[in-house]
């Protein structure tokens, strides 16, 4: 590497990582040099495994991919390893090579750093979780589901979160707090559940308990969104349970909640608690659990060398993949302006939060959700139907054909055909 460019280190490749490297390297070009630590040489798009799953199909064919080779296409210094310490003040970062054990500790110098490490999945925290509950958050557990799918006895099933918890340190007052990180997932379980027991002949939407451990399920969707869902799923039979707490303890026969109620299940499909990485807990970027402090340009203020985005910055809430997109955008804008590359952008917009999904609801359909009233604005659309579900796939097709960066029309394109033509989208129950 040439020492006369600035260096940037991004740590972490999946969704906020790659997204902020690609566009960096487009804006900033050859006036940085650009190093991408991940433990993985690969990425897992999240998002669609569970249509994989339902699907019988298996998610580790099909939803990885290869990330070294787009960084080295792009002319970066991609390193596989674990990230294991944070030192603000020398800047530099400890990592141990990941592709051996028994590796010994190295360390990298930056002179910007981008923390885009997302959090830990705290399933560990949850009792009872490795023998008896399931989820979809990687091939590994959507591999698992699909078999329990298989061998499926009939039985009630139970679908929600565990409680989030977030920092409250130095949280500004715009953002608010959640009791669950994110709640898109267990809506579009439950719906795709539904689905999958009439197809199959096994039930309907009777046998399904959704769960959530605050006032309303998705609140971060805002109720104009929510009434209309919980309607959706009322009608087809679900049950609703709401103000859970926590989970206190999966079992062979159900999920005991911290409140002292219990719901039974045959299976029980959690979303967990997302939890800092330990090394970043007690540093003086951190809030009082680990999430990493920054302003609306996603810049940390005792350190502003210092970025995070993802699931890892304390204002990302919910924790989303087109929140982090949005931050990372804004990152490689300003790191390729202060740097003075040639053909640095202007500065766009700051952070402003809004909640952009598509999810899957079986059958060849989904639903959009585009809100962002949670944060005080007005804007709260939820579109039904076949063009929900066409996007959703087209998303990861353009994803994995772009590596990681979707071109700039993507998102206004988005919004244009979901947003203002209704003729693509079935009613809303209302």
């Amino acid at each position: 590497m040439n020492n006369a460019k600035p260096t940037v280190v991004i740590l972490g490749s999946s969704f906020a990582g790659l997204t902020a490297a690609r566009f960096l390297r487009h804006h900033a070009g050859e006036s940085i040099d650009l190093v991408v630590i991940d433990r993985n040489p690969y990425l897992t798009f999240v998002p669609n495994i569970q249509m994989e799953v339902f699907a019988d199909r298996d998610p580790l064919e099909s939803m990885l991919m290869d990330t070294p080779k787009v960084h080295s296409k792009d002319g970066n210094v991609f390193l596989n390893a674990e990230v294991t310490a944070v030192d603000p003040d020398a800047k530099l970062v400890h990592v141990v090579p990941n592709d051996r054990l028994g590796s010994a500790t190295e360390t990298v110098a930056y002179d910007y750093l981008v923390i885009a490490l997302g959090s830990r999945l705290a399933y560990d925290k949850i009792t009872g979780f490795g023998e008896f509950g399931d989820t979809v958050s990687s091939t590994y557990y959507g591999n698992k589901l699909r078999r329990k799918l298989n061998n499926y006895k009939g039985g009630p099933i139970a679908i929600g979160s565990a409680r989030f918890h977030q920092g409250q340190e130095n949280r500004p007052d715009w953002l608010p707090t959640a009791d669950a990180a994110c709640e898109g997932p267990p809506l579009e379980l439950a719906l795709t559940m539904a689905n999958w027991l009439s197809e199959k002949k096994l039930g309907d939407g009777h046998k399904i308990t959704l769960f959530t451990p605050g006032e309303m399920i998705a609140d971060d969707a805002g109720a104009p969104i929510v009434r209309p869902f919980l309607k959706m799923a009322g009608d087809m039979g679900m049950g609703y349970v709401n103000q859970t707490q926590d989970i206190q303890e999966i079992t062979a026969d159900g999920i005991e909640f911290t409140n002292g109620t219990s719901v039974e299940a045959e299976l029980k499909i959690i979303i967990p608690d997302w939890v800092p990485h330990e090394f970043l807990r007690e540093l003086p970027i951190t809030d009082e659990l680990g999430f990493v402090h920054t302003d609306k340009w996603m810049r940390n203020p005792l350190h502003p060398e210092i970025f995070a985005i993802g699931d890892a910055a304390a204002i990302t809430v919910p924790k989303l993949g087109s929140i982090g997109h949005q931050q990372a955008e804004i990152v490689a804008r300003q790191i390729a302006i202060e740097v003075g590359a040639p053909k640095a952008p202007k500065p766009g917009k700051e952070y402003h939060p809004e909640i952009l999904c598509f999810g899957d609801t079986g059958d060849h359909k989904g639903f959009y959700i585009y809100s962002n009233v949670w944060f005080g604005g007005k804007t709260s659309i939820f579109n039904l139907g076949h063009a929900s579900y066409g996007m959703k796939l087209a998303f990861k097709e353009m994803y994995f054909r772009t590596g990681g960066r979707p071109p700039s029309f993507g998102v206004p394109s988005t919004h244009l055909l979901m947003d203002h033509l209704p003729n693509l989208s079935e009613p809303v129950p209302s």
